[in-house]
C-alpha cells in the first residue's frame, strides 16, 4: 500500500465527546505503534474542519473511518449534521462510526438515523481492532460491540469488552491530546437517572496510582498547569463499596503533589467530577485541603425531598446534605450543590422541600447549581414521564439565580427532556444478533 492511500481515523472533536476522543486518540497512538499499522490519524475540531478534510482529493483515495462521540442531549444536533455532511461528501469510502453512551443505549436509533455503525459499551477494544482491520483492508462488520444494519435488520454484536483501565493511556501522548485523567470508571451506587452505572456496570473499576503518575510526569513534561480527573464519585477511588478508602486517596493525592509541586494546580472533587455527600467528613475535607488546589467542590444533592432521594435510590437523605455543606465550608471550601427538578412522581410538595433546602443551604454560603430531569436512554428512568415544573419553583428558582446563589439554566433543559421523551418512542428494529457473544 502507497503511502499516500494508508486509510484515515479522523476523530471529529465536537463541543461534547472531547474526553472520551482523547482516550481513544490514546488508544489509536498505542495500536498503531505497537503493530506498526499504516493508518493515518487526524482530527478535526468543528464541521468547517471536517468537511474540508472528507472534501479534499486525498481523502477520495482512501479509506476513512469518521468517529463520532455524542451524549443524549445532542442527538438530535448530531443527527441534522451528520446528514448536512453525507449530503456534501458522497463517496463509498467514508465510513461515520459513532459511540458514546447514547448510541450504547440506542444503537438501532443510531443506525436509523444515518451512522454506518455503531460502537456499544467500551470503545477501547473496538477502535483498536478498526484500525487493525483497516489497516489489513478487511471488513469491519464482525467486530465485537460494532452494530450495523443488513438491509432494514439491526446486526447486534452485543457490547465491546470490559477493559483494565492500566492497559490503555487516559490522553493521545503523541498527538498532545492532554484533559483530565479517567482514574475510575463505572458507579455502583445505581441512580435511577444516570447513564454511567448502566453503561460500564455497576462497579468500580480504578487506575493504579503508579499508571496515573506515568501519565501526570508526562503532562509535566507538556508544562500543563492543571490537573484534574475524572471519576462517577471522587472519594470512592480505591474502594470497592460504598465506603471511603482515606488511604488510598491520599496516597494518590500526595503522589500527584509531590510529582507535580507547589507550581502546578491540582483539583478533585470539582469538575469534571463530584463527591456524593455522604463522603464529605472532616477526615477526607482534611486530606482534600491538605493537597488540592480547590477552592470549591462539587457534591450531588439532587433534592431536598426524602421521597424523591428514595425514588431515585440515591442512598442518602437530607440531614447528610447539611452536613456536607457544613463540613465543606467550615473546611475554607464552596460547596457547589447539585438540585434537579421534575423528577418522576415529583409533587409540587417535593419541590418546595427542594427550594426550602436549597435557599437554606445558599444562606449557608453555598451555590445552588439547578438541573431540570432527562429521561435518559439506558437508565431505569429512561421511559418516565418528568413531572412538570410549576411557575411558582421557576418563580423561585430565577430569584436564587438573581441573587447570584445559583446557576444552571432550567428553562432549555426542559425542551431538551422533552425531545428526548420523544427520541425514546421510536419504534425498535428487526433484530439480528451475532453468534459470537460479548463479555463483561
Amino acid at each position: 500500500m502507497n503511502e499516500h492511500d494508508h486509510p484515515w481515523i479522523i476523530l471529529y472533536y465536537r463541543k461534547t465527546g472531547k474526553y472520551a476522543l482523547n482516550v481513544l486518540t490514546g488508544t489509536l497512538e498505542q495500536a498503531i505503534s505497537n503493530c506498526a499499522l499504516p493508518v493515518e490519524l487526524l482530527f478535526a475540531n468543528n464541521n468547517t474542519e471536517l468537511t474540508s478534510l472528507l472534501q479534499s482529493d486525498s481523502c477520495q483515495r482512501r479509506k476513512t473511518v469518521v468517529c463520532w462521540s455524542f451524549y443524549s442531549p445532542d442527538f438530535e444536533s448530531v443527527v441534522s449534521e451528520l446528514g448536512r455532511l453525507k449530503e456534501t461528501t458522497k463517496t463509498g469510502n467514508i465510513l461515520h462510526i459513532a459511540g458514546g453512551v447514547h448510541c450504547s443505549a440506542r444503537p438501532a436509533q443510531t443506525l436509523q438515523a444515518g451512522f454506518d455503525f455503531a460502537a456499544v459499551g467500551e470503545g477501547e477494544t473496538i477502535i483498536a481492532e478498526i484500525a487493525r482491520r483497516l489497516a489489513g483492508g478487511q471488513a469491519l462488520r464482525g467486530i465485537q460491540g460494532l452494530h450495523y444494519l443488513d438491509g432494514q435488520t439491526w446486526v447486534n454484536q452485543h457490547k465491546g469488552r470490559l477493559i483494565d483501565l492500566d492497559d490503555y493511556p487516559p490522553c493521545g501522548v503523541e498527538h498532545k491530546k492532554f484533559g483530565a485523567i479517567e482514574i475510575t470508571r463505572g458507579c455502583l451506587y445505581g441512580c435511577r437517572f444516570c447513564q454511567t452505572p448502566h453503561f460500564h456496570k455497576a462497579r468500580f473499576r480504578h487506575r493504579s496510582i503508579d499508571n496515573i503518575l506515568h501519565y501526570v510526569r508526562i503532562m509535566k513534561q507538556n508544562h500543563l498547569r492543571d490537573y484534574r480527573f475524572i471519576s462517577p464519585s471522587s472519594m470512592s477511588y480505591g474502594s470497592e463499596d460504598t465506603t471511603v478508602n482515606l488511604e488510598a486517596i491520599e496516597r494518590l493525592l500526595a503522589s500527584i503533589r509531590a510529582e507535580i509541586g507547589p507550581q502546578r494546580r491540582l483539583f478533585y472533587g470539582t469538575f469534571p467530577s463530584e463527591i456524593r455527600p455522604e463522603h464529605i467528613t472532616p477526615d477526607s475535607l482534611h486530606i482534600l485541603k491538605k493537597y488540592t488546589d480547590n477552592d470549591n467542590l462539587i457534591i450531588g444533592g439532587q433534592s431536598g425531598s426524602e421521597a424523591m432521594l428514595r425514588t431515585c435510590r440515591r442512598g442518602h437523605d437530607v440531614d447528610v446534605i447539611v452536613e456536607a455543606v457544613t463540613h465543606a465550608l467550615r473546611f475554607g471550601f464552596t460547596p457547589n450543590v447539585d438540585f434537579m427538578y421534575g423528577m418522576p412522581g415529583e409533587t409540587q410538595q417535593d419541590a418546595d422541600a427542594s427550594i426550602r433546602l436549597a435557599q437554606k443551604l445558599a444562606a449557608m454560603g453555598a451555590r445552588i447549581h439547578n438541573h431540570f430531569f432527562m429521561p435518559l436512554p439506558g437508565t431505569p428512568f429512561q421511559y418516565a414521564t418528568p413531572a412538570p415544573i410549576s411557575r411558582k419553583t421557576l418563580q423561585a428558582l430565577n430569584l436564587l439565580h438573581s441573587r447570584g446563589h445559583a446557576y444552571g439554566k432550567v428553562i432549555p433543559q426542559i425542551e431538551l427532556s422533552r425531545k428526548l421523551q420523544h427520541q425514546n418512542k421510536t419504534p425498535a428494529m428487526t433484530e439480528k444478533t451475532s453468534n459470537s457473544k460479548g463479555s463483561d
